[in-house]
């Protein structure tokens, strides 16, 4: 049931990062045009570096391959990415309400990767475990 659920957590997290880099290789000029008008500095590798990492990151999370530093990769992606595009655009009116909701999903998904990020075990593929092994790896860590 646990490897069940865990499966499942890292697939819905995964969700949002496999469809926003999908979605920017798939409109790659506009999201690359939304980069620049947001003063992102070089906006066309910024952006294809942004989708390799959100579908790299996300193909990752949901394998169960790497999750420590597949969730740190893509938690420290949405600092910038949160502050640049939804903290940014909150000095206008007219965008706080749908800006603040952004920033509010964006801490949430945060918490999620630095869950997953410390409850990974250091095991060799880096896969989520039980929190029995968990918690027996850190006491031999301790130790």
């Amino acid at each position: 049931m646990y490897k069940s659920l865990n499966f499942l957590s890292r697939a819905l997290l995964a969700a949002i990062f496999l469809i926003s880099g999908f979605m920017k290789v798939a409109n790659f000029q506009g999201s690359v045009g939304m980069a620049a008008s947001a003063g992102l500095p070089l906006p066309t590798i910024s952006i294809a570096l942004a989708a390799f990492l959100e579908i790299a990151g996300g193909i990752a999370l949901v394998l169960g391959w790497q999750v420590r530093w597949a969730s740190l990769a893509l938690f420290l992606f949405l600092i910038p990415t949160t502050l640049i595009f939804h903290v940014a655009p909150l000095r206008d009116p007219a965008q706080f309400q749908t800006q603040f909701g952004h920033v509010l999903a964006n801490l949430a998904i945060m918490g999620g990767l630095l869950k997953f990020y410390v409850d990974a075990s250091a095991d060799s593929m880096g896969r989520l475990t039980s929190p029995a092994s968990v918690d027996e790896f850190r006491q031999r860590r301790a130790s």
